[in-house]
């Protein structure tokens, strides 16, 4: 289990993100913290980095860039950016929770496997500090007003959680606001991650000297998601927090893997 929580006003607050240090949604999620604790610093890509997953920068160095009294820029990814935050910029005292978002989209089934919004929750989760990852769903233009209205009471339903001793070490929390008018928000679902492949609409064009080049496009729409799962939830109006595990491991291989594949010793098949 994490160590218990102090009480929010008292708690040092990391906010990262993979939109870039000047991107909306930051903006939103860092007067959310302010509202309710006194110590509360950013440290987030200085571009956006979206689909960098958990990838550190480990063949070039890293410039920091201070934007303003504890707001830290990083020329990195999501993953540098809490790195750089909790084993340099903030020595003193680690953080007592970490938030990455507010992104500008959802990070919803198989997008967690490639968003640096989550990786940043998970690069804080790695280093002991629950870490929580927002995503603001939207279809046309983004409507911030429904992480506006709700982060504030998402981070102290799960603060109440950490405070209770459930919320376990390897555990990060993926929080996913509907697009819908915050009146219309039907409540919160705790949901299983979906399942959604991000990469089959890929489009081929060629640029202006003739050479061909190709974008990898958005998810298939249209399907009918599983019932209980993410997508599903925020299809429904709902506000969907999905606890994800940074420990990859299929335990129920485990023994089967021994018993099937591997029962004797290297070199006698």
């Amino acid at each position: 289990m994490f160590k218990q929580l102090p009480d929010l006003h008292n708690a040092r607050i990391l906010i990262s993100n993979d939109d870039g240090i000047s991107a909306p949604g930051i903006a939103i999620l860092e007067a959310v913290a302010r509202q309710l604790s006194d110590d509360v610093w950013v440290s987030a890509p200085e571009t956006e980095q979206s689909g960098a997953g958990h990838s550190l920068s480990l063949h070039r160095p890293l410039r920091i860039r201070e934007a303003g009294e504890k707001r830290f820029a990083v020329d990195g990814t999501p993953t540098d950016s809490v790195l750089l935050a909790i084993n340099h910029i903030m020595t003193d005292r680690k953080p007592d929770l970490m938030l990455s978002g507010v992104n500008r989209g959802a990070n919803l089934a198989d997008d967690v496997t490639y968003s640096g919004t989550v990786a940043a929750a998970m690069e804080g989760t790695l280093l002991g500090v629950p870490s929580i990852a927002f995503s603001q769903v939207f279809v046309g233009e983004v409507n911030w007003s429904v992480a506006t209205r709700y982060a504030m009471e998402v981070i102290q339903r799960l603060a109440a959680f950490a405070l209770a001793g459930q919320w376990h070490r390897n555990v990060l929390m993926n929080v996913n606001f509907p697009a819908v008018d915050p009146n219309a928000v039907k409540g919160y679902e705790v949901a299983v991650q979906g399942k959604r492949k991000i990469g089959d609409g890929l489009t081929e064009r060629l640029d202006p000297r003739g050479r061909p080049y190709i974008w990898i496009g958005p998810q298939r729409t249209g399907e009918v998601p599983d019932a209980g799962s993410d997508i599903a939830a925020v299809e429904a109006g709902y506000i969907a927090i999905t606890p994800l595990s940074i420990d990859l491991t299929d335990y129920s291989s485990l023994s089967s893997l021994t018993d099937v594949a591997f029962p004797k010793e290297p070199g006698q098949p």
